[in-house]
């Protein structure tokens, strides 16, 4: 909630810093690289942003344990390290069993989002591109910037959590089945039995249907959450550096206005970055052990 009066305020600054000629303000979509006209039209610079961060990826992890050696060297300890940081939490919420499985997904939705959000605070990024109200060219008064943060799109936001609805639904039948999945939604909570479970079989039901709605809310209100983030974060960046214009600086005094403005932010997206891949990542890891915990207790009390 902080975070999006945050990000209504600085769009404010945006908008005047647009009215006096200090820039536009960050657009809400992304831009097609070569035109809406051409054949490479889907590849927007939001989704080149994001190809790039994928090979960065996966070009470091191949590098690091292209060879793996017994005592690892500082890339191979890098991607262990990260790695079993990884995989003890996640075991720590959902269990070895369901841990095992839900690994992959968690893992790669960290890591890419992390490292997507930092990658969208390098220099060039969202500052470079093109303005059609003046010569094409520009980097003072971007409004089509060739490159974009990946999760500022939110396309890529959604396809996100809509993959994660499927590995969630497809961990939950696997572990449960899909009675198991219907009576975990529908059934009697609590342990109620007898009479008192059957008389209360229209409530179960009626909850079950809200249980129904809020999974079917899941993912928009992931996607939602990385979107306005993010670029929230981009607005308030944006913001900053244009409010040297606003204040009327000129010449050298603007320029450094620029960066001291925007460098305590910088500091402050740092950490949001980490933090939404994070909560992006758990928020799944919840969903999945809320679905499949039943089950796992039931199976515990007959093994006992």
């Amino acid at each position: 909630m902080t975070r999006s009066f945050v990000a209504i305020l600085t769009l404010l600054p945006a908008v005047s810093a647009s009215a006096a000629g200090g820039g536009a303000a960050v657009p809400l979509d992304a831009k097609p690289l070569f035109g809406d006209q051409s054949l490479l039209s889907f590849l927007t610079n939001s989704i080149f942003v994001a190809l790039l961060v994928t090979g960065l990826i996966v070009w470091f992890v191949r590098g690091a344990m292209k060879n793996p050696q017994l005592k690892p060297g500082r890339k191979q300890n890098v991607v262990e390290y990260i790695i079993e940081f990884l995989y003890n939490q996640v075991e720590k919420i959902l269990g070895p069993k369901v841990g095992k499985q839900a690994f992959p997904l968690l893992a790669t939705l960290f890591i890419f989002i992390t490292v997507a959000n930092w990658c969208g605070l390098l220099p060039g990024v969202g500052t470079i591109g093109f303005n059609e109200h003046q010569e094409g060219w520009s980097t003072s008064h971007v409004e089509t910037p060739i490159l974009r943060p990946a999760t500022a799109d939110m396309n890529l936001t959604v396809g996100m959590a809509l993959a994660s609805f499927v590995v969630w639904f497809y961990i939950t039948i696997k572990e449960v089945g899909f009675w198991g999945f219907l009576v975990h939604i529908f059934g009697p909570k609590g342990g109620l039995k007898g009479g008192m479970g059957i008389a209360l079989i229209p409530i179960f039901f009626i909850v079950g249907l809200i249980e129904v709605v809020s999974i079917g809310v899941r993912p928009v209100t992931l996607s939602l959450r990385l979107y306005g983030n993010v670029f929230a974060g981009e607005n308030l960046l944006h913001s900053m550096g244009s409010l040297g214009s606003v204040l009327g600086m000129k010449g050298v005094i603007n320029f450094l206005s620029v960066i001291l403005f925007q460098l305590p932010f910088y500091f402050l997206e740092i950490l949001v970055g980490v933090l939404q891949g994070m909560v992006f990542a758990m928020l799944n890891a919840v969903f999945i052990k809320l679905s499949t915990t039943h089950e796992e207790g039931h199976d515990e009390s007959h093994a006992h």
